[in-house]
């Protein structure tokens, strides 16, 4: 039987509900105007009382049952004389209970593991029995759950009050599950990179200058100087913090300027939707052109002016490329920034006799400085966190260089090299990507706390 089918018929539970409660309080309003008094919630907030009493008690049993039963069925399977010749243990006792189970709900049509036929009809009947306890107890639930609220229903019940406060319930626990999944990030977080720690020493983690892991070595013999990040460190700052930045600064900046002082408000409508194009193609596209088209440029122009250790896998590839990537960011936030900026502020400064140039310099830039600061810090954490362009322009090595035309790898590229490997999940190899991303996750944090300052100390109200 499909999980939806419960859900299903606790939707059409609710439905009934609604209209029973509804066509009750339309009777109750006609008694009660007979002797010139009111109702005092309108019908339809009786019917959503109702409703939400039915559906909602209904709706999370359904949702538990789907997540329980399979437990509950595997048990009864394995309860029966069928499942006495499986394997102890391991990856083929697994292996057949799943061709079983496949066979069974119908999702598969034949097996191939020796066993599995025997356990077919088992699970067959574990599964139906399941599937209609599951059934009843969602219908027994919702019918318990309406009938309670519908008895309740009375001409001075304030249904409304009821109804907006479970609405308000609602709209704190949609507000709560971006709050609670940071948490839950934290926390995975911090739990791995102890155990990280727990075998690598944390200042040669952070201090260390050699990062060489390998996931396939007995962690018994591992060796924490070769887990030194700061390679990974100056990778990612030289690569999304100086060189992205040094692009997409002055580019970002200067457009937003153009756009809101110089350009036509015609030309403005077109250019503004182009330019954010940028923020809306996707990162792996902007790989396929670091890689094929700017890095062996780069590489050749780097020969031509006699870098012999130009790269086809360079630091300065991705760098350009995600800068270009970021321009919508800073441009964005600096022309929203700029044109916010009051008209009396330009027009007073061009009245006391200043140029365009010089209004924009002394007056629009500093006013709108905390956009500016903000959009910058945006465009930075968003350049440090990028993944696809490093893999596929900047290369692998760990390396202490400031040539820009030597390949270079970042945080972000280790993360995705140390998760998707063939090692053991408990293996500082492994571990040692949530170390990883606890700095990258600290280090994001810091520049939005010095976002936030900047922007609060440059801040300023104007009438």
């Amino acid at each position: 039987m499909s999980p939806a089918i419960p859900i299903l018929l606790a939707l059409a539970l609710g439905l009934i509900g609604w209209l029973a409660a509804r066509s009750r309080a339309w009777s109750m309003r006609k008694a009660v105007r007979v002797e010139g008094g009111e109702l005092h919630s309108l019908p339809h907030y009786h019917g959503w009382y109702v409703a939400l009493w039915t559906l909602v008690p209904a709706l999370l049993f359904a949702v538990a049952w789907d997540a329980l039963s399979p437990g509950l069925v595997l048990q009864q399977v394995l309860a029966n004389p069928a499942a006495a010749t499986l394997p102890a243990f391991g990856i083929q006792r697994d292996s057949i209970l799943a061709e079983a189970q496949a066979i069974a709900s119908g999702s598969a049509t034949a097996g191939f593991q020796q066993g599995s036929a025997l356990l077919v009809e088992p699970f067959r009947a574990a599964l139906k029995h399941f599937s209609v306890i599951g059934l009843v107890a969602t219908l027994a639930i919702g019918f318990a759950g309406g009938a309670y609220a519908f008895v309740r229903l009375r001409p001075d019940f304030t249904a409304r009050t009821r109804v907006e406060r479970a609405v308000m319930m609602g709209l704190l626990g949609a507000s709560l599950v971006a709050i609670l999944t940071t948490f839950g990030i934290l926390a995975s977080l911090i739990f791995e990179t102890a155990r990280f720690f727990n075998v690598v020493n944390p200042v040669d983690f952070l201090f260390g200058t050699h990062w060489g892991p390998d996931p396939m070595s007995d962690p018994a013999s591992v060796r924490g100087d070769t887990y030194g990040a700061v390679p990974l460190f100056w990778g990612t700052i030289f690569i999304g913090a100086i060189i992205a930045m040094a692009v997409a600064i002055p580019l970002g900046l200067m457009s937003a300027i153009f756009l809101t002082q110089y350009a036509s408000p015609l030309l403005r409508k077109w250019m503004k939707p182009l330019l954010e194009i940028l923020a809306g193609v996707p990162t792996v596209v902007y790989g396929y052109f670091a890689a094929l088209t700017v890095a062996p440029f780069i590489r050749d122009f780097g020969h031509m002016i006699g870098v012999s250790s130009a790269s086809s896998e360079s630091a300065l590839a991705a760098g350009l490329v995600m800068g270009i990537m970021i321009i919508p960011f800073v441009s964005s936030m600096a022309d929203d920034s700029i044109a916010a900026v009051p008209q009396a502020m330009r027009d007073g400064s061009l009245a006391m006799g200043a140029t365009k140039s010089e209004t924009i310099k002394r007056v629009l830039i500093p006013a709108a400085l905390p956009g500016i600061v903000a959009g910058v810090m945006l465009a930075v954490s968003r350049a440090i966190g990028e993944t696809m362009i490093v893999v596929m322009a900047a290369g692998a090595a760990a390396r202490l260089t400031a040539n820009p035309f030597e390949s270079m790898t970042t945080v972000t590229f280790q993360i995705v090299a140390m998760l998707t490997g063939e090692g053991s999940f408990d293996h500082p190899a492994t571990l040692s990507a949530f170390a990883l991303g606890m700095v990258l996750f600290l280090v994001t944090l810091a520049l939005n706390y010095i976002a936030l300052r900047v922007v609060k100390r440059f801040r300023e109200a104007y009438e």
